[in-house]
């Protein structure tokens, strides 16, 4: 394994140094990614959703530990372990928005996936650099957001419920990157920075997500189409 995975990485306020616990309220408001998931176990047992549905929480809950790796030991390595669930999660609950909520069949889900992910990741990818940096690298999460907007509005146009909640989490989303994305500007004033506001706010919009997936992620007829 390359030593340049353990490099140290510095990109938030808080952080001034190598050490371990130089990050001590980002690393610990990851407990609200692991409470939401530990939440949506809760609730999705209590109303027998399935197990898909279930994964999802504890999918939550490893998104919770892989940040707080990362903000407790800072390289090159323990960032994968930050964006990886992340990802996960994001594609995993997208198939759920198309199986579950809308009821789609396999080949029209994977096709309305492949076809969603391939547009925004170009549009993520032709962002300017000079806006990259504006916003801190937020705008690598222009997927995950385009996602919450259009599956929540498809949702919703098929008369289903759950899309409202995608919509609720957009919004929360909306006011969470906005933290994560001044966290620089305000080092000079406010030295303990606005990141863990991300963490907190994410953590109350995958309850949200979570809250979607027990009501309304349990398996049903499929549409073949």
């Amino acid at each position: 394994m390359p030593n340049t995975l353990f490099d140290h990485v510095d990109l938030y306020c808080e952080r001034l140094g190598p050490e371990l616990w130089a990050e001590p309220a980002n690393a610990l408001t990851n407990l609200a990614f692991v409470l939401a998931g530990l939440w949506g176990v809760r609730e999705v047992r209590r109303r027998d959703t399935g197990t898909f549905a279930e994964v999802l929480a504890w999918w939550a809950v490893a998104i919770g530990i892989g940040s707080a790796l990362f903000h407790t030991f800072a390289n090159r390595l323990t960032i994968w372990a930050d964006v990886l669930p992340i990802a996960g999660f994001t594609l995993a609950y997208t198939l759920l928005n198309l199986r579950r909520f809308l009821g789609f069949g396999w080949p029209k889900s994977i096709a309305i996936f492949v076809g969603f992910y391939a547009v925004v990741g170009f549009l993520t990818f032709m962002v300017p650099d000079w806006l990259r940096l504006a916003s801190n690298g937020s705008t690598g999460y222009l997927p995950p957001f385009l996602a919450l907007i259009f599956f929540g509005l498809l949702v919703v146009w098929h008369g289903k419920p759950a899309g409202w909640y995608n919509l609720a989490a957009a919004a929360i989303f909306v006011a969470s990157v906005t933290f994560r994305a001044i966290d620089p500007v305000v080092c000079d004033t406010f030295p303990l920075g606005t990141h863990f506001l991300w963490h907190i706010l994410n953590g109350l919009m995958l309850g949200v997500l979570l809250m979607a997936v027990a009501k309304y992620g349990g398996l049903h007829r499929t549409s073949p189409r």
